[in-house]
């Protein structure tokens, strides 16, 4: 096994607001089993030496209560000690690819390559980075994604119009990766000649640009929490 200590860095964006989860608040910043949704992928990220560095992207209008809730209160033992060296927070971008735009330029530590975590992701694993990280140094730009196990149906107008095999569809999570060199150099292009459509993830610009991406098993464990029916099952792994 190739040594992964510090290669790695990871950008979490956080900086959607979760309308479809209702209440005033940005659905990360909710509580799940006593702490804020956000915490669960931030502390699995900072506590692993495969990351060198972790970026969080989140709303403008937010950012000083991030910034109190992680820099500023205290927090016991090793968790502190990482946050001070390991962790920064930077404002996202108006849409969710351009947040990432900003949290890959702010990246400052030696590493290679970049991990993208939705943080409306809390359970992911570490078996699951630390394949990502493997993925990255033997085949390339990767992202996590799980089989389709229904029927797809493709439909217009609430017509069924055709049935994709589901044997080749997988379903996306993340993180998504890439070399950091990569992706800035696909940013730079997208600045000279902006894009005809709104990527939904790294992958897709990758695709875009004609770079291979390949799969990594992922699982319902790390499925995104959307919806308030979903906080309620996520609740219940969180105890």
């Amino acid at each position: 096994m190739q040594n992964l200590k510090g290669r790695f860095a990871a950008v979490l964006p956080a900086g959607g607001l979760g309308k479809r989860m209702g209440g005033n608040i940005p659905k990360q910043l909710m509580l799940l089993g006593g702490k804020p949704v956000y915490r669960y992928s931030l502390e699995t990220f900072l506590e692993m030496e495969e990351i060198a560095e972790v970026v969080m992207a989140v709303p403008a209008d937010w950012k000083d209560h991030f910034e109190k809730e992680i820099f500023d209160s205290e927090h016991s033992g090793k968790l502190g000690e990482l946050i001070a060296c390991k962790m920064k927070i930077v404002v996202g971008g108006a849409e969710r690819w351009q947040s990432v735009e900003n949290g890959v330029n702010a990246l400052t530590s030696n590493a290679e390559f970049v991990l993208v975590h939705d943080v409306a992701r809390p359970f992911v694993s570490r078996e699951i980075v630390r394949d990502v990280c493997e993925t990255l140094l033997t085949k390339g730009s990767c992202l996590v994604a799980k089989p389709a196990v229904d029927t797809i149906k493709i439909a217009k107008d609430g017509r069924v119009e055709s049935t994709i095999d589901r044997n080749t569809v997988w379903m996306a999570q993340t993180p998504q990766a890439a070399s950091i060199a990569l992706l800035k150099r696909l940013y730079a292009r997208i600045a000279a000649e902006p894009l005809n459509f709104t990527p939904t993830d790294e992958a897709s610009i990758l695709e875009y640009f004609g770079e291979s991406v390949y799969i990594v098993k992922g699982n319902a464990a790390n499925d995104k929490l959307t919806t308030p029916e979903d906080f309620e099952i996520f609740a219940s792994r969180a105890k």
